[in-house]
């Protein structure tokens, strides 16, 4: 077995605090990675307090994981000793259904293993995720981070990235469309970002006027105040897609009206409440449609990391210790990062092992 010295939560309230555990050993498919930076993604706090489902602790979180393979199982092709890889939401899948066999494994029919808060096949354990020293994935579940992309930033892309390139992509984003991205986030900076670079038209939508220069900067062609009626009656009748990334139940009325005709508003916050149920007849009226959309499989996570090489697409992150990580949860709490934290996780590294 690997050791492995993590910052846990031990239960829903208290502060994330020392944990040492260990991995399994590398198997022949497998790849030992020292994690060498770790994105901290809302889902992290959520899932950590319990507040999506019940949570069997200690528990590590983070799925934004970069670092450098520093060994390999007889069988592994992809990768080797001394690569920059990054490991994701995802670390396992049926691979047989069809969500797999067309390289969907988020969407795997019998239930994708989660880098943290999954079960581990090989030995029955629950995976532990990205605020440690080391993790040992299958390397199918692996991916290769480009050399133009900065590894202290890159993490995000791994989880917010994706969640916004897929549905951009699968919805068509591009030069003739106008896309709409609710909220300026972890999430909806990306969505600026990636909507842009596809060419399309990127109209922002925020609560808060104070974003609205940071919206343009980042590569918003309008930002409008949601909460004023009249700048939201600009855009009636007028996009092609809304990617709407807020995370606390919310009106979808006036997003959806904003909708053409075939017009579709994709959800991929996930709010601990249900949102309202939006009124029918607009959506009747203009055959709109709302959907949801989740990260993407290991295919299109790829793609998406060479896209963002290719077009120079990156995050805005804040580095972090791990010695500071309860306090910068909770300024993700209070939305009070531009846009993304980062764990260097060399800080964790030089600490002593916690207590048994």
């Amino acid at each position: 077995m690997i050791n492995a010295h993590s910052y846990a939560a031990y239960d829903p309230k208290s502060p994330l605090k020392s944990w040492d555990f260990q991995r399994r050993d590398v198997g022949d498919d497998d790849v030992q990675i020292d994690i060498l930076y770790c994105g901290v993604c809302h889902s992290d706090l959520h899932f950590a307090r319990s507040e999506w489902m019940p949570v069997t602790y200690p528990q590590v979180v983070g799925h934004e994981i970069i670092g450098k393979v520093v060994a390999a199982g007889k069988n592994v092709s992809k990768h080797k000793v001394g690569d920059l890889v990054g490991v994701g939401c995802i670390v396992d899948s049926c691979r047989h259904c069809e969500s797999c066999k067309e390289d969907l494994e988020n969407y795997c029919l019998e239930g994708m293993q989660g880098t943290y808060m999954g079960v581990e096949k090989q030995t029955g354990q629950r995976t532990q995720g990205g605020y440690s020293t080391v993790i040992v994935v299958d390397e199918h579940y692996v991916l290769r981070i480009p050399k133009e992309l900065d590894p202290a930033k890159a993490g995000p892309l791994l989880c917010a990235g994706i969640t916004l390139y897929s549905p951009l992509r699968h919805w068509h984003a591009g030069p003739g469309k106008t896309v709409g991205i609710v909220g300026l986030g972890g999430l909806g900076h990306m969505g600026v970002k990636l909507a842009h670079a596809m060419g399309a038209k990127v109209v922002l939508f925020t609560t808060s006027p104070d974003k609205v220069a940071d919206g343009k900067k980042l590569g918003a062609d309008d930002v409008i105040i949601s909460k004023n009626e009249e700048e939201m009656a600009r855009y009636a009748g007028k996009l092609d897609l809304i990617v709407n990334t807020v995370s606390v139940s919310h009106n979808l009325d006036p997003f959806i009206n904003l909708l053409k005709l075939d017009g579709t508003m994709v959800l991929v916050g996930a709010p601990a409440t249900p949102h309202p149920s939006p009124q029918v007849f607009p959506m009747l009226m203009r055959r709109r449609s709302l959907a949801g959309s989740g990260i993407g499989g290991i295919k299109e996570t790829q793609e998406m990391l060479d896209f963002c090489a290719e077009n120079n697409v990156m995050p805005e992150v804040e580095m972090t210790s791990i010695q500071d990580i309860n306090q910068a949860w909770d300024r993700v709490v209070k939305s009070d990062v531009k846009y993304r934290f980062v764990i260097d996780m060399a800080t964790l590294k030089t600490e002593k092992p916690a207590a048994s």
